[in-house]
């Protein structure tokens, strides 16, 4: 009798000492999973404050220079859907080490680019890498942690480093920059991909759709062609208007192929996109809200860090420590937004953050030349800044509400394509608006009180937006929406 009591005690404390073992290899798996996130989303903007350095060291004419950053953004928002999609197919460990490894091998020929097409090039794997990692990084996040308040944790987290990515790649690019080379901005990534490629396949197990599913190849060819058309556009009608047919032409045809789109995915019995996942209410709030909250905060990051070097007269690195607080209040908001999100919900949760998010832009819309940083930049940089913080977690966490082992892939590319098209509309819309108010006011006013104007005027329909976003989801959100798994 003493040995079977000894047997029957074995189990439990075997299992009392292997649980730990699981938290903890869950908690460095999400600790990974962001860091390359983190990596990811930075350079959607390091090059910005570099792209000076670049052009006197690479040779880059006006035209190709842009190129450094759209072509980036083009395969990082254009191939989401379709990359988001294959995780769910193919696997999802899988296809994250593969983005990853594509990633951190392109990031390489660009911090080691001798020529301009060499550069461009990179930056175009770079984003398809991206296009691959991103939404599988989201969805094992999303299987991770399947419990209600430990998803809403996890990809509050998430949601949150995501959003300081793309702040402190401005920080980290003036930085580089200023003390180092514009290479060392490419040259980081190599070493954190190798990190990343080495560690997690012991801390993730493989995990797939379970119903095989044949690939939808129409659906397939027009939702990617779509995406890819209409974020080429936009980027087009930012460089060269409204008024060129290099810009309307692919807006037209992104209209027309995801009207084809529509039309394939109804009368296909395996769609690429189930009509049916679009139109799940939570899911379509949140991702028509994270469009609004992209337009805005894209816009508004751009146009600061224009602002701060063209009318406050701060240079690259100046302007890139300028926004070190920025970064602080959005590790805040982070901070409090999963306890937000458990206590109030996502509704009432989204609707504070996204008005402190409006305020803070009114703030700032409010930066005049004379103003100091301290009295005039960082108040209003501080509020954005926390209602940044709390509401990019809470978006996440909404958008892949209701996903599962079938379409977590697919939950995760919708949200990060919807962001990626929010940016390019910022950028072809609300800088091509600051950039006419400060065309017009300039013969009369001067340079630098016109660019204030339109500054101004940008961020101010920024805000509008934002308050826009408030009210969708205060009108169509439903009241008792605590996360669930």
């Amino acid at each position: 009798m003493p040995i079977s009591h000894s047997r029957r005690r074995r189990p439990r404390t075997t299992d009392t000492q292997t649980a730990p073992t699981a938290g903890s290899r869950r908690g460095l798996a999400l600790v990974v999973l962001c860091f390359v996130q983190f990596m990811l989303v930075l350079d959607d903007t390091v090059v910005n404050v570099a792209l000076p350095s670049v052009r006197d060291d690479l040779g880059f004419g006006a035209a190709g220079l842009a190129w450094v950053v759209n072509a980036y953004f083009l395969a990082f928002g254009g191939l989401l859907l379709l990359f988001g999609r294959a995780a769910d197919l193919l696997g999802r460990r899988r296809v994250f080490l593969g983005g990853v490894a594509l990633f951190g091998a392109a990031s390489l020929v660009c911090g080691l680019a001798a020529e301009p097409w060499q550069l461009v090039a990179g930056r175009f794997v770079q984003g398809a890498g991206a296009a691959m990692a991103g939404p599988a990084s989201l969805s094992l996040i999303t299987l991770l942690f399947p419990g209600t308040e430990e998803r809403a944790k996890a990809l509050g987290i998430w949601g949150g480093i995501a959003a300081l990515g793309g702040t402190m790649g401005l920080v980290i690019s003036g930085v580089l920059t200023g003390f180092t080379s514009w290479r060392w901005i490419f040259l980081i990534n190599p070493p954190v991909a190798a990190l990343a490629l080495v560690l997690l396949p012991g801390l993730v197990a493989e995990s797939r759709a379970t119903r095989r599913a044949r690939v939808d190849v129409p659906g397939t060819v027009l939702g990617t062609g779509a995406v890819v058309s209409l974020v080429y556009g936009l980027l087009q009608a930012g460089e060269s208007g409204w008024d060129d047919v290099t810009s309307v032409g692919p807006v037209l045809l992104a209209v027309a192929l995801a009207l084809a789109f529509l039309v394939a995915e109804s009368r296909t019995a395996e769609p690429l996109v189930p009509l049916a996942f679009l139109a799940h209410r939570t899911r379509a709030v949140a991702n028509a809200t994270t469009l609004l909250f992209s337009v805005a905060m894209y816009a508004m990051s751009f146009l600061l860090m224009i602002h701060l070097q063209t009318v406050l007269g701060y240079g690259p690195l100046t302007a890139g420590i300028a926004y070190l607080p920025y970064g602080a209040g959005i590790l805040a908001g982070m901070w409090l937004s999963s306890r937000a999100l458990t206590a109030l919900g996502a509704r009432r949760t989204l609707i504070g953050s996204l008005l402190i998010c409006s305020i803070g832009l009114l703030l700032l819309s409010g930066v005049a030349p004379s103003d100091g940083y301290a009295s005039g930049v960082l108040p209003g940089m501080l509020v954005t800044s926390l209602g940044t913080g709390l509401s990019l977690p809470t978006l996440t966490v909404t958008a892949v509400a209701g996903t599962t082992e079938e379409n977590a892939g697919l939950g995760s590319a919708v949200f990060g394509s919807v962001q990626q098209i929010g940016g390019a509309v910022g950028l072809a819309v609300l800088v091509a608006l600051a950039t006419r108010r400060t065309e017009a006011l300039t013969a009369e006013a001067g340079p630098v009180h016109a660019a204030t104007e339109g500054f101004s005027l940008a961020l101010t329909v920024a805000a509008g937006l934002l308050a826009l976003g408030a009210l969708l989801v205060a009108a169509l959100l439903a009241k008792d929406d605590r996360p669930a798994p």
